[in-house]
């Protein structure tokens, strides 16, 4: 029986909260694995935790409030031996005094035991204090909630102290180094504003200087645009004539160099090394380093021709293919209605006006050479590009197609 009584307290211990030490209830598990009821150490958390951490009241491990776990399983243990403590009371269980072999009603506080109402009237207890076992279970439970009191926490506190302290210093010395990048960033910003507003003023002074000197330009151009476009280009018209040394054998040029057209016959001209061999074209006399210039060509009715400007260096020998990368910068008519700049790949060139005759714009220091419908009164189309040797007029009347391109390429003399 005294090993079953044994088990039973083992059980009942096992079951009870050491705060209250009843019956577990909603019992609860924290972090080093031991179990209280939920009210019991949510009181217990509230009059002793700091910063949410406290000490357990059994082994003084730290944890944290916010880790409660219930404890299911356990729950259904505790109300199992509830149960069990029921059925077992019409068999008594309670310690029975070892002299006497009666229940232990009695406490004596003197010798700090349970006795039973015989021994209370022994010559051991009879001038000891006695009071009721269950009174000083209350006495028990008042002052094991006192000795878990302050000095448990001491430690925990102290811990937590230094630890709000050094939290405190390194966001003090963090916002320091905060405040020390806020001064220099708004330094830079000042220094960033004051050079903007300094180029700023700067701008606009030279914006100032600027618009005046437009207003004049604009003026003069005022002037010059109430003169007749012939007269504008007029000043760099230049009058070009055709250069017989460089002109292919089957192309006959005017007494006054000014038209070309292809013939028949092959004519009998030195074999110099300027002539062109192969293809049927021929430079004008002028050669262009520098400056701006224009000229126009009548065009006429011809159903193929091309025109436009080319290096000095370029090739005379054999056939080749006119572009920018060859050295040529022209525009051309195919087939009576085809024309195209002769970029790499073609640009096809769509007029709205067929043009008798074309104007050339070179500008040497820009790197442009522009072509403009005269007849239609607009622009054709410009090339970009840097030049680095001379340049001179480039001229092919194209092929005679059964007499339906015979007519010449005229070169229209400038108006003075």
């Amino acid at each position: 029986m005294a090993s079953g009584n044994n088990l039973m307290e083992k059980l009942q211990d096992e079951v009870s909260c050491s705060i209250c030490l009843e019956y577990l209830k909603d019992p609860v598990t924290i972090d080093c694995g031991h179990n209280f009821c939920c009210m019991c150490i949510s009181d217990y958390c509230e009059r002793w935790s700091t910063a949410g951490a406290a000490l357990c009241p059994q082994c003084r491990a730290g944890f944290l409030q916010s880790t409660f776990r219930p404890n299911r399983q356990l729950a259904n243990i505790v109300e199992g031996f509830e149960q069990l403590a029921l059925q077992t009371d019409k068999e008594p269980m309670e310690k029975l005094c070892e002299k006497h072999g009666k229940k232990l009603h009695l406490f004596c506080e003197d010798d700090g035991e349970a006795i039973c109402l015989v021994c209370d009237k022994s010559r051991e207890h009879r001038s000891h204090t006695v009071i009721p076992i269950e009174e000083a279970a209350q006495d028990y439970k008042v002052g094991l909630r006192q000795f878990l009191g302050p000095a448990w926490f001491l430690p925990l506190q102290e811990k937590v102290r230094a630890r709000r302290e050094l939290i405190v210093a390194e966001f003090a010395k963090r916002h320091q180094a905060l405040e020390e990048e806020k001064q220099l960033l708004l330094q830079r910003l000042e220094e960033d504003e004051e050079e903007t507003l300094r180029k700023l003023q700067e701008n606009t002074a030279f914006l100032v200087e600027q618009s005046s000197s437009l207003v004049q330009l604009m003026s003069e151009i005022e002037q010059k645009c109430q003169q007749p476009a012939a007269d504008l280009w007029g000043l760099l018209w230049l009058d070009v004539t055709l250069d017989p040394s460089t002109a292919n054998a089957y192309l006959l040029l005017s007494q006054d160099q000014q038209r070309v057209r292809v013939s028949e016959k092959r004519q009998d001209v030195p074999n110099n090394p300027e002539r062109f061999d192969t293809c049927t074209c021929v430079l004008g006399r002028q050669r262009f380093t520098a400056g701006r210039h224009y000229w126009e060509v009548d065009v006429g009715e011809k159903t193929s021709w091309t025109l436009g400007v080319c290096e000095e260096s370029v090739s005379r020998q054999g056939i080749f293919t006119p572009s920018p990368a060859t050295g040529f910068w022209t525009i051309w008519l195919r087939n009576g209605d085809e024309y195209a700049a002769l970029t790499s790949p073609l640009t096809e060139l769509m007029l709205r006006v067929k043009p008798r005759q074309i104007g050339v714009f070179l500008d040497y220091e820009a790197g442009e050479v522009s072509f403009y419908n005269v007849t239609g009164s607009s622009h054709i189309y410009t090339f970009h590009d840097t030049f680095s040797e001379s340049l001179r007029p480039y001229f092919y009347p194209g092929v005679r197609a059964g007499g339906l391109n015979d007519a010449p390429l005229s070169l229209q003399p400038g108006t003075e």
